[in-house]
Parts: C-alpha cells; structure tokens; sequence
C-alpha cells in the first residue's frame, strides 16, 4: 500500500482554512458513518502501520503514513487498525474519532500559525461552533433520503417535513403521565428502512435529532436551523424556504435581467 496522496492545498485566510478543516472532517465523518463497512474493510490488522486521512477535496483514505521527515502536514495517529479486532466495534470507531478530531485541530492550526491572535481565535470558533467527528458518530441518527423523494416520486422537501425530521426522537406526555410518541411522528417513521444518512450543505455535519434542520425546496439540500439562521419558530411561518445559496442565485438572475 503507497503512503497517502498529499492533495494541494496552502490555505491562508480565516475562510480557507476552515473551508479546508470542514472538507477533511465531512469525510472522516462519512468514513466512520456512512462508509464505515468499507473503513472496516480497510483497517486490517495484518498490514502495515495505517492512517484516517480526512482529504482536503472532501475524500478520505486509509493509507500508510507520509515517508517524509518532518511530513507536509501533520500525521494522523498511526496504527489505527491494529486494535480493529481486539475492541468492540463501536469503541473502536469512536476512539479513531477522538484520534482524527485531534489532527483535524493539528491540521487547522498548522496552516493558522501564520495568522494574528484574533484570527485564530476567529478559526477556532468557527471549529467549535461545528459537532466533532466523535459528536457526529455517537449521535448519529437515520432519516429520510436526501433526495426527498419517496417510491411514488412525490418530493417531500417541505417545512413541515423538517419539524417531523426535527420531532422524530422526541415524545410527549398525555394527561395520565404516559408517553406517546406524536402522531405525526409515526406516520413520518413509517417509511424507516428509507431513511439515509443526510450531511448539512453548509457545514457537513451528520444530522442529530436533538438539533433543528430545515431543508430547501429549491435544491433540496438540508441545513442546520443555526447555520442558516432559522429558528422552529421561523420556519413555522415558511410555507417554501429557499437557502441562502438558492436565494443569492435568484437575485443574481433577477438583478442580470
């Protein structure tokens, strides 16, 4: 197996460098979610000394490590996959998590050295405002294609769609002190085996159940509520919600005309 590909990237304001730490850590939350079987698959404990490299063109690998001294980049922990088989599973997973959290810091913070304090402290609160890896796999949750069409072909991309997504990990108490779970909720969780795993178009993180998301019913991407700045109860008054994305297209058309 070669040592892993260096992808170019010399990021050097603010924005960049957090656009680059959000690429490498979608794909390291997909490879320990969405793609995990195959992540499994790769980590075998009888090869060499390998790495989790979360790629700043959104991809990620398990390769061996940089042959040069000192590396490009920081390294990822080495040797990932010689505990693969001697954990549960599911700790495993999570303990690479932590691992890859901590270079995904170390990888950030390399290319902010050449920043000002303020600057950094901008980045790092960019960072925090995001869920780690470990945040994405431990509360990761299924809902529904992202496509957001079921087998009739209907599109379900709606504002109440997003409550139901946002309810359907919650309940309720009825007058005797029994919980129920909302009827809504039952009829959205009917169709369960449909559900996929749905990443924020703005931030890449996995979606949570605790967390309030709303979808586009341009381009029928989802988005944190936070991240596009809408609130349950804005999105109640939203009967189409269009992202910010979808809206400066719009204006851009409007304004060419």
């Amino acid at each position: 197996m070669a040592p892993a590909a260096q992808v170019a990237s010399n990021p050097r304001t603010v924005e960049d460098i957090f656009k680059d730490y959000s690429a490498r850590r979608g794909a390291l939350v997909r490879a320990l979610t969405s793609d995990v079987d195959e992540f499994f698959g790769l980590c075998d404990p009888d090869k060499e000394n390998l790495c989790l490299y979360g790629l700043a063109n959104g991809s990620w690998e398990v390769a061996l490590p940089a042959e040069e001294v000192p590396p490009e980049l920081p390294e990822p922990a080495l040797g990932i996959n010689f505990a693969r088989d001697g954990m549960n599973r599911r700790d495993w997973l999570s303990l690479v998590a932590v691992h890859s959290d901590s270079w995904l810091v170390s990888v950030a913070f390399f290319f902010a050295a050449r920043l000002n304090g303020n600057e950094r402290k901008r980045l790092f609160n960019m960072i925090n405002d995001l869920p780690t890896v470990y945040e994405a796999l431990v509360d990761r949750k299924h809902v529904r294609d992202r496509s957001g069409v079921d087998s009739s072909g209907k599109s379900k991309h709606s504002t109440k769609l997003l409550q139901i997504c946002n309810l359907s990990y919650n309940t309720q108490r009825t007058s005797e002190g029994q919980v129920k779970r909302s009827r809504v909720v039952a009829e959205y969780e009917d169709d369960d085996d449909e559900h996929n795993e749905t990443f924020c178009g703005t931030c890449s993180g996995l979606y949570n159940a605790n967390e309030f998301w709303i979808g586009c019913d341009i381009c029928e991407r989802w988005f944190h509520g936070k991240c596009v700045r809408i609130t349950p109860a804005k999105a109640e008054h939203i009967k189409h919600y269009k992202c910010p994305d979808c809206s400066s297209s719009s204006s851009s058309k409007k304004t060419r005309l």
